[in-house]
């Protein structure tokens, strides 16, 4: 975070670097913003795979994508499990 140019001066008159009036709470609230902005894209970039992988899912919000994603895991599962059972009766 860069400091204004009036905060500037008067870091100047005072001898003091750039943010270190502030101290260290500067440097941290500039580490969680990244860490935050690194996270929001982390999650953008699964959302994304989520849309590719979901039928009709690149329309869709991210929290009704969500929801789009339990019920086509629910319905996988479900497929699996009638192909065992068809599988099951043809063995016999």
């Amino acid at each position: 975070m860069a400091l204004g140019p009036s905060c500037r001066h008067l870091c100047n008159q005072l001898k003091v670097k750039d943010g270190e009036m502030f101290g260290v709470k500067l440097r941290r609230r500039g580490r969680r913003r990244r860490r935050r902005r690194r996270r929001q894209g982390e999650v953008g970039k699964k959302v994304q795979k989520l849309q590719r992988i979901v039928p009709g899912g690149h329309v869709l919000q991210a929290d009704n994508l969500l929801l789009q994603t339990a019920n086509y895991i629910l319905n996988l599962r479900l497929q699996v499990h009638v192909l065992k059972s068809v599988l099951s009766l043809h063995e016999q």
